[in-house]
């Protein structure tokens, strides 16, 4: 075990066997006194306007003596996590300092605000981007007023701290972001502080893993620092409560070297926290130049430091007759009652000048010459390098020309195919042409998934030693396979948030376990957008396939399209939705997704065997529009329409097409059009998404008042929310998935959600008046054949061969056989996922 306390003698330390124990952690320490000195009156000055945010809207410097007016109405902010956050960072900082080093800070904690932005405004970049946030005692006041009011800032780091990159409104992400932001960036230090109510959730549980996928030849370096301080909002947290062997052993278990800094001795914790920290960079530095200087499978324990300080540090020890230093109680608000409690502010004031104000700015309240002074060079402190500002470092990638990797379709329905082979062969090109800022992320699918063509530029990467049995594994792969939908969107956000480009791929229904997530990384692209110097970042760019029509073998537990319906609840100028109806649809769409910028791009194709219905230039074209009118399923050419067939999703296209030719056949005379809808937002008004199509575009493609038939691959609910105010919308009648399915067959799950061919015919039937006689008929057929279907596929475990068999026809004759399946393509291939 290695650990520095307040008791333990430098001979147990000498008995260590570790060689990170070599470091010198006697009291005297790596500290002068000198520099000790300004250190404390730094964490002073980062505690003092801590306490200030939450506390003041007035006597900024306690220029006087405290009184009731001075303090803000609603007392809001988290200051038991600050003091521990801000030594950190200003141990940080004479790192930086003394060792040139790019270091990122990312506070895990929740409600870390206070400290990220009173460290930045010490190291002077809060006021850069914030002019009107000046670096004197007119600045800290308005610092101050603009925290948790009106207006103003959150208590969480956001966009609008300098020093951040990632949203801390929800805790367990931050170390996912700390790994993906240094993959690729040899030279990049993170330093995550984990809190121990963060380190309770399932993706930080799952995060430690993430070690394993790190390559110190190429990639920089993780220290993560688990701040225990004991308690959550209410309750003690679980890892402060082991006795330190537990965790000793439970992080080496783990793959890291632990190193315990505990007490709340001064200077004493000091100096033990700058040895252990000069230690850790010691030993990342040795790791990696062995790494890089040596060939051969490389092999690390990476360090870590495990804080043990008071939750509250420094602040009321005793309330009202309890204790709250070191306690839950110090959690938020220590003292809540200051306004009306003047025991209370007598409390806050002695508290706020225990810090010694007057010893840490000058009268015109700015910090210090000599503790300016401690401040890193101005390129390297932590609120400036500029892997915090990710689209500062962003490189457009090197694309190739997406047309060709067409797939040749000689007329619609003609040729069968799994539209993400053709994605995986153009995925391939670009991870050739971008070897160092590009990367697949994804669980254990991407052969699953049909994008296996990637394996011909980049192997999976290896978390281990590879064996002669394995396939595309190499420890310098560039495809990110692990079974958890936390590290690989996780890691995906880190690496776009430091400036690259990526994508990530997964099972529809198993995406939703990262909704809070893509939230999250949601609101970080909708608050970017309001400050100009935050540049924008490369997209997030999902691929959602396996999804809930054909997860033949899996069943209902794979059967969920609710993750578009949760990223359809963010603002619409950061959320796009496409849903290709066939390969080279789908290869264009994604060509623009990784084009664009501050997105988070959702592209819902499925991996079966599906009709390809556009060629190249007709899929180009299409793909501009959004949505457009196929024309080879229409007949209602320069006529009115009875009806019109919508789709929007590969298998409801299918249904949808086929609907159009049963009605075409069996109903004479009736005139469809049919709309394929690739761009969902395009079908809102301007007014409520910025690439909405206006009324006049709109009802070129549905008509003003004619019945439309929607058959939609996800809820419903999206559907008519997208098309509310739109003329006549009650003539939208959608059907889409409803939450039904079992293991069936592909068939049957349109049945079981209303939304087969048939259906659909009868449906737009039951809409069109003037076609009631001659449509008997045809309605007897389209009702008799659900009622064969049903029995069928109970005897037979297939579908009817009338299904199996059809393809689009523009005589309407019977197909006798399907059409031929794509070179390259497998019919029926089952891929488990188990």
């Amino acid at each position: 075990m290695y650990r520095f306390n307040a008791t333990l003698s430098s001979a147990e330390l000498s008995n260590d066997l570790s060689p990170m124990a070599r470091a010198d952690t006697g009291q005297a320490g790596p500290l002068s006194s000198e520099l000790l000195s300004c250190l404390h009156r730094y964490w002073s000055a980062a505690n003092y306007l801590c306490v200030g945010q939450i506390y003041l809207q007035a006597n900024a410097m306690l220029r006087e003596p405290l009184l009731a007016e001075h303090i803000k109405p609603r007392l809001l902010g988290h200051w038991g996590t600050s003091v521990g956050q801000n030594f950190i960072y200003v141990h940080l900082n004479r790192l930086i300092s003394q060792r040139n080093a790019q270091v990122v800070f990312i506070s895990g904690p929740g409600h870390g605000g206070p400290t990220m932005n009173a460290c930045a405004w010490l190291e002077g970049t809060y006021s850069e981007v914030h002019p009107e946030i000046g670096r004197d005692e007119d600045g800290v006041l308005r610092f101050f007023r603009s925290f948790s009011t009106p207006g103003g800032v959150p208590s969480h780091c956001g966009p609008h701290t300098p020093n951040s990159m990632h949203e801390g409104g929800e805790l367990g992400y931050s170390l996912l972001h700390a790994f993906g932001a240094v993959f690729d960036n040899p030279e990049l230090l993170v330093a995550c502080v984990i809190g121990d109510g963060e380190a309770e959730t399932c993706p930080l549980e799952g995060s430690w893993k993430s070690i394993h996928f790190l390559n110190p030849r190429r990639d920089g370096a993780v220290l993560p620092i688990l701040h225990l301080n004991g308690y959550k909002i209410s309750g003690p947290t679980v890892e402060a409560r082991l006795p330190d062997e537990d965790l000793i052993e439970l992080y080496r278990g783990r793959g890291y070297q632990p190193l315990i800094v505990a007490g709340d001795d001064l200077p004493g914790m000091h100096q033990r926290f700058a040895a252990a920290l000069d230690a850790c960079h010691d030993e990342i530095l040795r790791i990696q130049a062995q790494a890089r200087h040596e060939t051969g499978p490389v092999r690390a324990r990476w360090p870590m430091i495990i804080l043990r300080s008071p939750k509250g540090w420094t602040g009321p020890k005793v309330v009202d007759g309890l204790p709250v230093e070191g306690t839950f109680r110090a959690h938020q608000v220590p003292l809540a009652n200051v306004k009306t409690n003047a025991e209370h502010l007598q409390q806050l004031e002695a508290w706020m000048r225990s810090y010694g104000v007057d010893s840490l700015f000058s009268e015109r309240g700015e910090l210090l010459p000599d503790l300016q002074a401690l401040t890193p060079p101005a390129n390297l402190r932590m609120g400036a390098v500029p892997y915090v500002n990710g689209g500062r470092m962003l490189v457009a990638l090197d694309l190739p020309n997406f047309a060709d990797y067409g797939l040749e379709v000689p007329a619609p329905g003609e040729v069968i195919a799994e539209a993400p082979r053709k994605l995986g062969e153009y995925l391939r090109d670009v991870m050739r042409y971008n070897p160092h800022d590009f990367r697949v992320f994804g669980p254990d699918e991407t052969n699953s998934n049909r994008l296996n063509a990637v394996f011909e530029a980049s192997n999976r990467l290896a978390p281990g030693p590879c064996l002669s049995i394995d396939d595309h594994l190499s420890p310098e792969g560039r495809v990110m396979e692990v079974l958890s939908e936390h590290l690989c969107e996780g890691w995906l956000e880190g690496y776009l948030l430091t400036g690259r480009h990526g994508m990530w791929s997964t099972y529809e229904a198993f995406a939703q376990v990262v909704d809070s997530m893509v939230t999250q990384h949601a609101k970080w692209l909708q608050q970017s957008k309001e400050f100009a110097w935050r540049r924008p970042l490369a997209s997030l760019n999902i691929l959602i396939t396996s999804h809930a029509w054909r997860n033949d073998h899996n069943g209902f537990s794979h059967q969920s399209t609710g993750f578009v319906d949760n990223v359809l609840q963010r603002r619409a100028d950061v959320v796009r939705v496409y849903y290709p109806p066939d390969s080279n649809c789908l290869v264009n769409v994604f060509d623009h997704c990784l084009r664009s910028r501050n997105y988070i791009n959702v592209v819902t194709c499925g991996k079966q065997p599906e009709f390809q219905w556009l060629d190249v230039d007709a899929a180009l074209k299409h793909c501009s529009q959004g949505a457009s009118i196929w024309s080879f399923a229409s007949n209602d050419h320069g006529q009115k329409a009875d009806v019109v067939l919508a789709c929007a999703g590969d298998v409801p296209t299918t249904e949808a097409v086929a609907a159009s030719w049963l009605l075409q056949k069996h109903v004479p005379g009736i005139r469809v059009r049919l709309v394929n809808v690739i761009d969902l937002g395009i079908l809102s008004a301007p007014q409520d998404r910025p690439h909405g199509m206006d009324h006049l575009s709109f009802e070129a493609l549905f008509t003003h008042d004619v019945p439309v038939m929607f058959a939609f691959h996800g809820s419903t609910w999206v559907i008519h929310s997208m098309v509310h105010g739109r003329a006549n919308e009650a003539r939208f009648h959608v059907r889409g998935f409803s939450d039904r399915g079992t293991t069936t067959t592909p068939f049957d799950m349109v049945v079981l959600n209303n939304m087969s061919r048939y259906q659909l015919a009868i449906d737009a039937l039951s809409h069109v008046p003037r076609l009631q006689n001659q449509a008997q008929e045809a309605l007897r057929f389209f009702e008799s054949q659900l009622l064969r279907h049903h029995v069928w596929i109970r005897e037979y475990f297939e579908d009817l061969p009338e299904i199996r068999n059809w393809h689009w026809t523009p005589d309407f004759s019977e197909p006798q056989s399907p059409p031929p399946l794509a070179e390259g393509h497998v019919r029926d291939q089952v891929f488990t996922d188990a």
